[in-house]
Protein backbone atom coordinates (compact mmCIF):
# COMPACT_ATOMS: atom_id res chain seq x y z
CA UNK A 1 0.00 0.00 0.00
CA UNK A 2 1.31 3.64 -0.97
CA UNK A 3 1.61 5.93 2.15
CA UNK A 4 -0.84 8.80 2.02
CA UNK A 5 0.92 11.96 0.71
CA UNK A 6 0.04 13.52 3.98
CA UNK A 7 1.84 11.20 6.14
CA UNK A 8 4.86 12.46 7.69
CA UNK A 9 7.86 11.44 5.64
CA UNK A 10 11.36 10.53 6.94
CA UNK A 11 12.76 13.54 5.53
CA UNK A 12 10.95 15.39 8.41
CA UNK A 13 12.10 13.73 11.09
CA UNK A 14 15.69 14.54 10.20
CA UNK A 15 14.91 17.91 10.00
CA UNK A 16 13.35 17.67 13.14
CA UNK A 17 16.15 15.54 14.67
CA UNK A 18 18.76 18.58 13.85
CA UNK A 19 16.38 21.33 15.18
CA UNK A 20 16.77 19.40 18.35
CA UNK A 21 20.29 18.99 18.62
CA UNK A 22 21.70 20.14 21.58
CA UNK A 23 18.17 20.73 23.11
CA UNK A 24 16.91 17.26 23.97
CA UNK A 25 18.59 13.95 25.38
CA UNK A 26 19.72 11.15 22.59
CA UNK A 27 18.17 9.18 25.75
CA UNK A 28 19.36 5.84 26.11
CA UNK A 29 18.56 2.47 25.24
CA UNK A 30 18.84 -0.10 27.92
CA UNK A 31 19.04 -3.54 27.85
CA UNK A 32 16.73 -5.60 29.70
CA UNK A 33 19.14 -9.07 30.42
CA UNK A 34 16.62 -11.13 33.39
CA UNK A 35 13.43 -10.35 31.34
CA UNK A 36 14.78 -11.00 28.00
CA UNK A 37 16.07 -14.71 29.34
CA UNK A 38 13.24 -15.13 30.59
CA UNK A 39 10.66 -14.77 27.56
CA UNK A 40 13.20 -15.83 24.80
CA UNK A 41 13.86 -12.75 23.13
CA UNK A 42 16.59 -9.31 23.12
CA UNK A 43 14.46 -6.75 25.58
CA UNK A 44 15.63 -3.03 25.12
CA UNK A 45 14.13 -0.07 26.78
CA UNK A 46 14.33 3.60 25.19
CA UNK A 47 14.72 5.60 28.15
CA UNK A 48 12.19 8.63 27.47
CA UNK A 49 11.66 8.77 31.59
CA UNK A 50 14.88 10.30 31.47
CA UNK A 51 14.68 13.04 29.12
CA UNK A 52 14.15 17.00 29.60
CA UNK A 53 10.67 18.10 31.26
CA UNK A 54 10.81 13.40 31.84
CA UNK A 55 9.00 12.73 29.00
CA UNK A 56 9.43 12.54 24.80
CA UNK A 57 6.87 15.33 24.94
CA UNK A 58 10.24 17.88 24.82
CA UNK A 59 10.95 16.76 21.17
CA UNK A 60 7.66 17.58 19.34
CA UNK A 61 6.71 20.66 21.43
CA UNK A 62 10.43 21.95 20.60
CA UNK A 63 10.08 21.64 17.12
CA UNK A 64 6.64 22.84 16.66
CA UNK A 65 7.51 25.84 18.84
CA UNK A 66 10.86 26.80 17.41
CA UNK A 67 8.86 27.51 13.90
CA UNK A 68 6.76 30.15 15.64
CA UNK A 69 7.71 34.18 13.95
CA UNK A 70 9.52 35.64 16.55
CA UNK A 71 6.38 38.68 16.95
CA UNK A 72 3.91 35.59 17.66
CA UNK A 73 6.43 34.71 19.79
CA UNK A 74 6.80 37.08 22.17
CA UNK A 75 3.30 37.07 22.94
CA UNK A 76 3.62 33.48 24.52
CA UNK A 77 2.60 29.73 24.53
CA UNK A 78 -0.48 28.28 25.70
CA UNK A 79 -1.26 24.64 25.48
CA UNK A 80 -3.61 21.74 27.09
CA UNK A 81 -2.61 18.41 28.69
CA UNK A 82 -2.64 16.10 31.39
CA UNK A 83 0.81 17.22 31.96
CA UNK A 84 4.16 15.81 30.20
CA UNK A 85 3.23 17.96 27.67
CA UNK A 86 2.51 21.05 30.10
CA UNK A 87 5.96 20.25 31.08
CA UNK A 88 7.20 20.31 28.16
CA UNK A 89 5.74 23.67 26.80
CA UNK A 90 6.96 25.31 29.97
CA UNK A 91 10.49 24.01 29.06
CA UNK A 92 10.45 25.10 25.38
CA UNK A 93 9.31 28.45 26.48
CA UNK A 94 12.40 28.91 28.62
CA UNK A 95 14.31 27.25 26.13
CA UNK A 96 13.20 30.60 23.60
CA UNK A 97 12.39 33.41 26.03
CA UNK A 98 9.09 33.50 26.58
CA UNK A 99 6.59 32.38 29.07
CA UNK A 100 3.77 29.78 28.71
CA UNK A 101 0.27 28.73 30.18
CA UNK A 102 -1.24 25.70 30.33
CA UNK A 103 -4.33 23.98 31.17
CA UNK A 104 -4.01 20.76 32.43
CA UNK A 105 -7.43 18.71 34.36
CA UNK A 106 -8.35 19.59 37.91
CA UNK A 107 -7.00 16.09 38.93
CA UNK A 108 -3.43 16.44 37.49
CA UNK A 109 -1.07 14.42 39.83
CA UNK A 110 1.01 17.10 41.72
CA UNK A 111 4.06 15.57 40.49
CA UNK A 112 3.04 16.96 36.91
CA UNK A 113 1.28 20.26 37.97
CA UNK A 114 4.19 21.12 40.21
CA UNK A 115 6.81 20.32 37.63
CA UNK A 116 4.93 22.85 34.93
CA UNK A 117 5.13 25.55 37.63
CA UNK A 118 8.61 24.95 38.46
CA UNK A 119 9.11 25.57 34.90
CA UNK A 120 7.85 28.65 35.13
CA UNK A 121 4.46 27.87 33.73
CA UNK A 122 1.59 29.52 34.59
CA UNK A 123 -1.13 26.66 34.99
CA UNK A 124 -4.78 26.70 34.69
CA UNK A 125 -6.70 23.94 35.51
CA UNK A 126 -9.90 22.82 34.06
CA UNK A 127 -12.23 20.07 33.69
CA UNK A 128 -10.88 16.14 33.76
CA UNK A 129 -11.23 15.64 29.84
CA UNK A 130 -9.08 16.89 27.08
CA UNK A 131 -12.24 18.19 25.25
CA UNK A 132 -12.98 20.61 28.50
CA UNK A 133 -9.46 21.98 28.95
CA UNK A 134 -8.97 22.28 25.04
CA UNK A 135 -12.18 24.85 24.74
CA UNK A 136 -10.69 26.96 27.61
CA UNK A 137 -7.09 26.52 26.31
CA UNK A 138 -8.46 28.00 22.76
CA UNK A 139 -10.76 30.25 24.36
CA UNK A 140 -7.60 31.64 26.67
CA UNK A 141 -5.49 31.29 23.58
CA UNK A 142 -8.15 34.19 21.56
CA UNK A 143 -8.05 36.41 24.62
CA UNK A 144 -4.47 36.69 25.28
CA UNK A 145 -3.26 36.60 22.11
CA UNK A 146 -0.90 33.46 22.55
CA UNK A 147 0.34 30.64 20.29
CA UNK A 148 -1.16 27.51 20.72
CA UNK A 149 0.90 24.66 20.89
CA UNK A 150 -0.95 21.14 20.27
CA UNK A 151 -0.39 18.36 22.41
CA UNK A 152 -0.16 15.64 19.46
CA UNK A 153 -2.31 16.71 16.45
CA UNK A 154 -0.05 17.92 14.57
CA UNK A 155 2.94 17.40 11.43
CA UNK A 156 5.41 19.01 13.12
CA UNK A 157 4.74 17.54 16.72
CA UNK A 158 4.92 14.32 15.07
CA UNK A 159 7.95 14.46 13.32
CA UNK A 160 9.45 15.98 16.62
CA UNK A 161 8.36 12.65 18.79
CA UNK A 162 9.72 10.57 15.33
CA UNK A 163 13.50 11.54 16.51
CA UNK A 164 12.58 8.55 19.05
CA UNK A 165 12.28 6.15 16.55
CA UNK A 166 14.88 7.41 14.31
CA UNK A 167 17.45 7.36 17.30
CA UNK A 168 16.39 3.55 18.32
CA UNK A 169 16.93 2.86 14.80
CA UNK A 170 20.38 4.09 14.61
CA UNK A 171 21.19 2.67 17.72
CA UNK A 172 20.05 -1.04 16.82
CA UNK A 173 19.95 -1.75 13.19
CA UNK A 174 18.39 -5.51 13.83
CA UNK A 175 15.52 -4.41 15.95
CA UNK A 176 12.23 -6.08 14.35
CA UNK A 177 9.92 -5.47 16.91
CA UNK A 178 8.97 -1.56 18.54
CA UNK A 179 6.37 -1.04 21.12
CA UNK A 180 4.92 2.98 22.12
CA UNK A 181 2.48 4.08 24.51
CA UNK A 182 -0.84 5.92 22.68
CA UNK A 183 -2.48 8.68 24.59
CA UNK A 184 -3.28 11.12 21.38
CA UNK A 185 -1.08 8.79 19.31
CA UNK A 186 1.70 11.43 18.43
CA UNK A 187 4.59 8.86 20.25
CA UNK A 188 3.41 6.49 17.99
CA UNK A 189 2.83 8.02 15.00
CA UNK A 190 6.01 9.68 14.82
CA UNK A 191 7.81 5.84 15.94
CA UNK A 192 6.03 4.56 13.32
CA UNK A 193 6.85 6.81 10.64
CA UNK A 194 10.14 6.77 11.23
CA UNK A 195 10.96 2.63 12.12
CA UNK A 196 8.63 2.05 8.92
CA UNK A 197 10.72 4.16 6.52
CA UNK A 198 13.95 2.56 8.04
CA UNK A 199 12.84 -0.73 8.76
CA UNK A 200 10.09 -1.73 6.33
CA UNK A 201 9.70 -5.64 8.12
CA UNK A 202 9.95 -4.64 11.41
CA UNK A 203 6.83 -5.11 13.67
CA UNK A 204 5.16 -1.33 14.95
CA UNK A 205 2.81 -1.48 17.74
CA UNK A 206 1.24 1.09 19.80
CA UNK A 207 0.10 0.14 23.16
CA UNK A 208 -3.49 1.78 24.82
CA UNK A 209 -5.08 1.05 28.41
CA UNK A 210 -8.04 -0.99 27.34
CA UNK A 211 -10.33 1.67 29.93
CA UNK A 212 -9.18 4.61 27.57
CA UNK A 213 -8.46 2.81 23.85
CA UNK A 214 -9.32 6.10 21.91
CA UNK A 215 -7.07 4.78 19.33
CA UNK A 216 -8.41 1.51 18.85
CA UNK A 217 -11.79 2.34 18.96
CA UNK A 218 -10.87 4.87 15.75
CA UNK A 219 -9.43 1.91 14.08
CA UNK A 220 -12.61 -0.61 14.61
CA UNK A 221 -15.22 2.52 13.42
CA UNK A 222 -13.18 3.54 10.02
CA UNK A 223 -12.40 7.41 12.25
CA UNK A 224 -11.90 9.20 15.19
CA UNK A 225 -14.71 8.86 17.50
CA UNK A 226 -15.05 10.12 20.89
CA UNK A 227 -15.32 8.23 23.73
CA UNK A 228 -18.19 8.40 26.30
CA UNK A 229 -16.33 7.34 29.27
CA UNK A 230 -12.60 6.76 30.40
CA UNK A 231 -10.71 5.25 33.45
CA UNK A 232 -7.29 4.24 33.90
CA UNK A 233 -4.94 4.88 36.36
CA UNK A 234 -2.50 5.88 33.08
CA UNK A 235 -3.75 9.66 33.60
CA UNK A 236 -1.20 10.68 30.57
CA UNK A 237 -3.23 8.38 27.98
CA UNK A 238 -6.39 9.74 28.30
CA UNK A 239 -7.72 11.32 25.23
CA UNK A 240 -11.31 10.92 24.58
CA UNK A 241 -10.69 11.32 20.81
CA UNK A 242 -7.56 10.01 19.02
CA UNK A 243 -6.30 13.08 16.63
CA UNK A 244 -7.11 12.87 12.91
CA UNK A 245 -3.43 12.68 11.83
CA UNK A 246 -2.47 10.63 14.37
CA UNK A 247 -5.56 8.20 13.49
CA UNK A 248 -4.06 8.34 9.44
CA UNK A 249 -0.65 7.68 10.44
CA UNK A 250 -1.39 4.61 12.96
CA UNK A 251 -3.99 3.24 10.38
CA UNK A 252 -1.17 2.98 7.71
CA UNK A 253 1.84 2.88 9.42
CA UNK A 254 1.60 0.62 12.51
CA UNK A 255 0.73 -3.51 12.50
CA UNK A 256 -1.80 -2.89 15.43
CA UNK A 257 -2.75 -1.58 18.24
CA UNK A 258 -1.99 -3.80 21.64
CA UNK A 259 -4.60 -3.29 25.00
CA UNK A 260 -3.44 -3.23 28.16
CA UNK A 261 -4.97 -4.11 31.50
CA UNK A 262 -4.11 -1.44 34.81
CA UNK A 263 -2.92 -4.25 36.76
CA UNK A 264 -0.28 -5.25 34.17
CA UNK A 265 0.53 -1.07 33.73
CA UNK A 266 1.61 -1.38 37.68
CA UNK A 267 3.07 -4.94 37.27
CA UNK A 268 5.13 -3.20 34.94
CA UNK A 269 5.98 0.05 36.63
CA UNK A 270 6.70 -1.41 39.49
CA UNK A 271 8.98 -4.31 38.49
CA UNK A 272 11.05 -1.51 35.78
CA UNK A 273 11.45 0.37 39.17
CA UNK A 274 12.87 -2.53 41.23
CA UNK A 275 14.52 -4.76 38.76
CA UNK A 276 15.84 -2.20 36.59
CA UNK A 277 15.81 0.81 39.04
CA UNK A 278 14.02 3.12 36.79
CA UNK A 279 11.39 5.48 37.64
CA UNK A 280 8.55 5.19 35.28
CA UNK A 281 4.80 6.78 35.51
CA UNK A 282 2.30 3.65 34.88
CA UNK A 283 1.26 5.99 31.43
CA UNK A 284 5.05 5.18 30.53
CA UNK A 285 4.78 1.44 31.37
CA UNK A 286 2.00 0.73 29.18
CA UNK A 287 4.45 -0.84 26.27
CA UNK A 288 6.19 -2.95 29.16
CA UNK A 289 2.84 -4.08 30.19
CA UNK A 290 1.85 -5.00 26.64
CA UNK A 291 5.25 -7.51 26.68
CA UNK A 292 4.06 -8.87 30.38
CA UNK A 293 0.69 -9.63 29.71
CA UNK A 294 1.93 -11.42 26.51
CA UNK A 295 -0.06 -9.48 23.95
CA UNK A 296 2.90 -9.57 21.54
CA UNK A 297 5.29 -12.35 20.76
CA UNK A 298 8.64 -11.84 21.89
CA UNK A 299 10.57 -15.12 21.83
CA UNK A 300 13.56 -15.05 19.40
CA UNK A 301 12.84 -11.17 18.37
CA UNK A 302 14.96 -8.06 19.07
CA UNK A 303 12.15 -6.17 21.11
CA UNK A 304 12.74 -1.99 22.00
CA UNK A 305 10.12 -0.77 24.63
CA UNK A 306 9.50 3.00 24.55
CA UNK A 307 9.05 4.32 28.23
CA UNK A 308 7.17 7.45 27.53
CA UNK A 309 7.59 9.24 30.55
CA UNK A 310 8.86 9.45 34.60
CA UNK A 311 6.53 12.27 36.10
CA UNK A 312 5.54 10.09 38.85
CA UNK A 313 5.73 10.41 42.65
CA UNK A 314 7.44 7.12 44.29
CA UNK A 315 5.11 7.52 47.11
CA UNK A 316 2.53 6.27 44.10
CA UNK A 317 4.21 3.29 42.90
CA UNK A 318 4.84 2.57 47.04
CA UNK A 319 1.14 2.85 47.34
CA UNK A 320 0.25 0.51 44.37
CA UNK A 321 3.51 -2.03 45.59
Amino acid sequence: MTDPEDLVGLDEIREAAARLEGVVVRTPLVAWPELSERLGGEIRLKCENLQRSGSFKARGAFNFASRIPAEELKGGLITYSSGNHAQAVALVAQLLGTHAVVVMPVNAPRVKREGAERLGAEVVLEGTTSVERRARAEAIADERGLAMVPPFDHHYIIAGQGTVGLEIVHEWGEVDTVLAPIGGGGLASGVSAAVRRLRPDARIFGVEPSGAASMRAALDAGEPVELSSIDSIADGLLPVRTGDHTYRHIRHLADDVLLVEDDAIVEAALLLATERKLLVEFSGAAAVAAILSGRVEVAGRKVVAVLSGGNVDPAVLVEHG
